[in-house]
C-alpha cells in the first residue's frame, strides 16, 4: 500500500533537515532558497514495539515492520499559484501525496535566513502555504464550473451532484479556508469531492520546528500554531528538528537515548512524528506471526476481514472463509498460540469482522 505524506513549507524552515532525519535517502540542507528542486523520496518504517515483544515469543528469522513513503518537496514562495518560484512543479508534487506534513519555523537563528529577511512569524508563513494551495484549488474549481453547470442543465445526475460539490467548496475557499472544513453526507457527494483532487482536502500535520531548548515543551511560536491547529480540527507537534538530526547521527541505541534523557524527553520527535503521520493516513496494522517473520501489514481503518486478507496478496480475499484473530495482549499474557487456542481466546471471524490495530491474523482461503 504504497501512500505518501509530503513535507511542505517556506524555504529555509527545516523541511530537508527533517526529511534527512526520517529516511535513510539523505537530501541536501542548505542555507538558502530552493536548495530541494526535485522531491526527494524516502521510505520510512513505522516504529512498533509489539513487533519486538512478539519476536522474543514466536523467534522469528526475521522482523518487516509497517512502512510509507515520505516526499520532501520544494520550497514554497508566495505567487506559487501563479508559477512563481517553482510553484507549479511544487503544487503538483503535493497533488501527488495523501497528506501535509506542513513544517512551520519555530525558532530564531540569525544565521538562517528567512524569506523576504522578515522576522519570524509562523502564523504568517502558514498563510502563505494555505493561500497559494487554496488559489490553486479556486482555479480547479471555477475551471470545472462553467463546463459542469451546462451538463447539470441538460438533466445529468452526476454533473448535478457536482455542480453542488463545487459550489460548496467554493464558498469556504473564497473566505479564505481550506476544503478540509466541508463534509459531505451522500457517496455521490464524497466520489465527487475525492475525484477533484484538491490540495487543501488532504488531511495536515503542522510540525513546529524548534530549538533545541524548545524541544520538549515549545515556544511561543510554536504555541500560536497549536491554537490555531485546535481551532481546526487539524493536528499539530513540536519538534527541533536539528537536534534530531544530531540523535539520529549516533551510533548506538544507548546513546541515543541517553541524549533524549538530557533532553527530558521519553521518545524522540522523529518517532512520534512517524506515528502521527501514520495515523493521519488514517492507517493501522495487522501483524501475522510465525517462525519465518513477524510481520507488520497496512490497512485502513474501519477495513473488514476480507479485505485486510487482500493485502497480503488478492487471492486471500477472493478465496476468503475465515479469519483466525488473536488480540495482541493475549498473545503476550499466554505466551503462545497453543495456549491461546486451550484458553479460548483464538477468536474465529467472518467476512464482516472488522480488523483492529493489532490483531495476529491468520487466514483461511480457498482458491
Amino acid at each position: 500500500m504504497a501512500l505518501k505524506c509530503g513535507i511542505v513549507g517556506l524555504p529555509n524552515v527545516g523541511k530537508s533537515t527533517l526529511f534527512n532525519c526520517l529516511s535513510s535517502a539523505k537530501a541536501q540542507a542548505a542555507n538558502f532558497p530552493f536548495c530541494t528542486i526535485e522531491p526527494n523520496l524516502g521510505v520510512i518504517t513505522v516504529p512498533d514495539e509489539r513487533l519486538t515483544k512478539l519476536a522474543e515469543i514466536v523467534h522469528p528469522g526475521r522482523i518487516v515492520p509497517a512502512t510509507c513513503e515520505i516526499v520532501d518537496i520544494a520550497g514554497l514562495v508566495k505567487g506559487a499559484s501563479k508559477g512563481e518560484g517553482l510553484g507549479n512543479k511544487f503544487l503538483g508534487n503535493i497533488r501527488e501525496c495523501d497528506a501535509i506534513i506542513h513544517v512551520i519555523r519555530c525558532f530564531d537563528d540569525d544565521n538562517v535566513v528567512r524569506e523576504g529577511g522578515m522576522a519570524i512569524d509562523p502564523i504568517a508563513d502558514k498563510d502563505i502555504i494555505d493561500t497559494e494551495l487554496q488559489l490553486k484549488d479556486l482555479e480547479t474549481i471555477e475551471s470545472q464550473m462553467a463546463k459542469q453547470e451546462k451538463v447539470a442543465a441538460t438533466g445529468n445526475k452526476d454533473a448535478k451532484v457536482l455542480v453542488g460539490v463545487l459550489k460548496a467548496y467554493k464558498e469556504v475557499l473564497d473566505k479564505g479556508q481550506n476544503a478540509r472544513s466541508v463534509t459531505f453526507e451522500s457517496k455521490e457527494e464524497q466520489k465527487a469531492a475525492h475525484d477533484l483532487f484538491l490540495l487543501t482536502t488532504k488531511p495536515v500535520l503542522y510540525v513546529c520546528n524548534v530549538d533545541e531548548a524548545s524541544a520538549k515543551t515549545g515556544n511561543d511560536y510554536s504555541k500560536k500554531i497549536e491554537e490555531m491547529a485546535a481551532q481546526e480540527g487539524a493536528e499539530a507537534m513540536i519538534i527541533a528538528a536539528k537536534t534530531e538530526e544530531d540523535i539520529a547521527s549516533l551510533d548506538s541505541y544507548e546513546d541515543k537515548q541517553l541524549f533524549l534523557d538530557e533532553l527530558g524527553l521519553e521518545q524522540s520527535g522523529v518517532n512520534r512524528l512517524i506515528e502521527k503521520a501514520y495515523h493521519l493516513l488514517n492507517l493501522q496494522t495487522f501483524i501475522t506471526a510465525g517462525e519465518m517473520e513477524v510481520k507488520a501489514w497496512t490497512f485502513h481503518k474501519g477495513w473488514k476481514a476480507p479485505q485486510c486478507a487482500g493485502v497480503i496478496h488478492t487471492d486471500f480475499e477472493k478465496g476468503f472463509i475465515r479469519a483466525e484473530v488473536i488480540k495482541y495482549d493475549d498473545y503476550i499474557q499466554y505466551g503462545s498460540e497453543a495456549a491461546i487456542r486451550e484458553a479460548g481466546k483464538l477468536g474465529i471471524e467472518g467476512k464482516d469482522y472488522v480488523v483492529q490495530d493489532g490483531d495476529i491474523m491468520h487466514f483461511r482461503f480457498n482458491v
